[in-house]
């Protein structure tokens, strides 16, 4: 029987190697790269005794190892294949559709609304850049954070310039935790966030700025970071970071991606 190669054989391959390569990827920024690496021979190893040298009893204990082993990687890795499908589905091109609808339907009023959200935070952040107080500020988008909410003291308070300066203010009980703005209102603050261990972000930058670009890789949400160091304002997203924000800067990006 001759040996038939195809257009959809290709596909498979390729299939197989971008899957390989995102879990390598995740694994490698959760430092878990040398279990990536035991999977990966263990599978081989599987491979070969069950498909290769048809060994038929060491490839059904096999069998029934990776049946089981496959619920046990689940419960083990849940936090890394959470991050994995949202990679998947929560990037930017997949709601570039709704949003251009939402923008057709944005009216003066809502417009008005939005800047008696924005202001308050932006304010309030370069009055605490100035003073050289520490804040993380988190604008929940379309996935909840009610778990995050969870950890800290619910509020559930409008929006407010002076509370969120008093919240964040050296002698209050919850200034080193998270705020948590969702649905145009501050809902919690002294929460606790996922740290990124990502080796990419500047030495420099301290524990707000990696828990800033945690939730922010394992959430579409929006974390604004005062530096208690450099008085400086950042934001991260899409676990990306925008540093060193003038308030005309900060305002735009966050008329941007939370109006």
């Amino acid at each position: 029987m001759p040996f038939d190669f195809g257009i959809k054989d290709i596909i498979d391959i390729l299939l197989v190697a971008l899957m390989l390569y995102y879990v390598y990827r995740l694994m490698k920024e959760s430092r878990s790269l040398s279990v990536f690496g035991g999977i990966m021979v263990f599978v081989l190893v599987w491979l070969l005794v069950s498909q290769v040298f048809e060994m038929r009893l060491m490839g059904s204990i096999l069998d029934k190892l990776v049946s089981v082993g496959v619920i046990g990687l689940v419960v083990l890795f849940q936090e890394e294949i959470r991050k994995f499908l949202y990679s998947l589905g929560g990037r930017q091109r997949f709601r570039s559709i709704a949003h251009f609808f939402k923008l057709r339907h944005h009216h003066k009023d809502e417009i008005v609304e939005d800047k008696e959200t924005i202001m308050p935070i932006v304010m309030a952040c370069m009055n605490m850049a100035r003073q050289k107080v520490g804040a993380l500020i988190v604008v929940e988008r379309s996935v909840s954070l009610d778990d995050v909410v969870d950890t800290g003291d619910r509020i559930d308070a409008r929006i407010n310039q002076r509370l969120i300066e008093n919240i964040f203010f050296k002698n209050s009980p919850l200034h080193d935790g998270a705020m948590i703005i969702s649905k145009k209102r501050i809902k919690a603050a002294g929460c606790i966030l996922p740290v990124s261990h990502d080796h990419d972000i500047p030495k420099e930058l301290g524990l707000r700025h990696r828990a800033a670009m945690g939730i922010s890789q394992e959430s579409d949400a929006l974390a604004i970071v005062v530096s208690e160091e450099t008085g400086r304002i950042s934001v991260a997203i899409r676990g990306q970071f925008r540093l060193r924000l003038s308030a005309e800067e900060l305002e735009s990006v966050l008329a941007k991606e939370i109006s």
